[in-house]
């Protein structure tokens, strides 16, 4: 079974501040004079819907959304669920035995020490359904946290029709050069 566990881009709201995405047709088969082929053009930045932050978002000598190794997004993961904030304990649980990469269902808040504990798994990824990690006064430096250690964080996910479990995560950014974050299609597949 492959679950689908991105939002879409369009109708996702935007994280307060974020200019909102758009898109209009370049070359289209509706106009006066049609065009023979349909070219869309968007605007959006690395952090719209479903998507990554890359270690530039927060680190300025980082790396960007082109150089993140592959290895974390992509490979063996876990969901889990869990509401409220995350302490060391509940990030130990959820990690064993072994577990490299972690996606949580719920509203979630990620505290100054689940990051450090997370660091500390070495994990190397975390995935939330929240539009960011961590709560107004802590964003960046849990962020720094994660991202100075090279965490691979995806953020909006949809993890509503997903059960708790093991899976395949495949939640490749694209590859583009200088930019903080990028737009992902993350997907998990369920071994049996």
């Amino acid at each position: 079974m492959i679950y689908d566990i991105s939002r879409e881009m369009f109708s996702t709201p935007t994280f307060p501040g974020d200019p909102v995405p758009e898109k209009s047709v370049h070359m289209g088969f509706n106009k006066p004079v049609p065009d023979v082929y349909q070219v869309t053009k968007i605007s959006i930045t690395g952090h719209t819907g479903t998507h990554a932050d890359a270690p530039r978002h927060f680190i300025p000598e980082g790396k960007d959304a082109a150089e993140v190794e592959l290895s974390r997004c992509i490979g063996r993961c876990r969901v889990a669920e869990h509401n409220g904030s995350l302490t060391p304990e509940d990030i130990r649980r959820m990690s064993e035995p072994d577990v490299k990469r972690l996606l949580i269902k719920g509203n979630i808040i990620v505290t100054p020490e689940s990051a450090a504990e997370i660091v500390s798994c070495e994990l190397l990824t975390l995935g939330v359904e929240g539009m960011t990690v961590g709560t107004e006064g802590t964003i960046a430096q849990i962020h720094r946290i994660l991202l100075g250690a090279e965490v691979y964080i995806i953020e909006n996910l949809d993890l509503s029709a997903v059960p708790v479990g093991d899976y395949f995560l495949s939640a490749l950014p694209l590859k583009m050069a200088g930019l903080d974050g990028s737009p992902v299609r993350a997907v998990l597949m369920d071994f049996e």
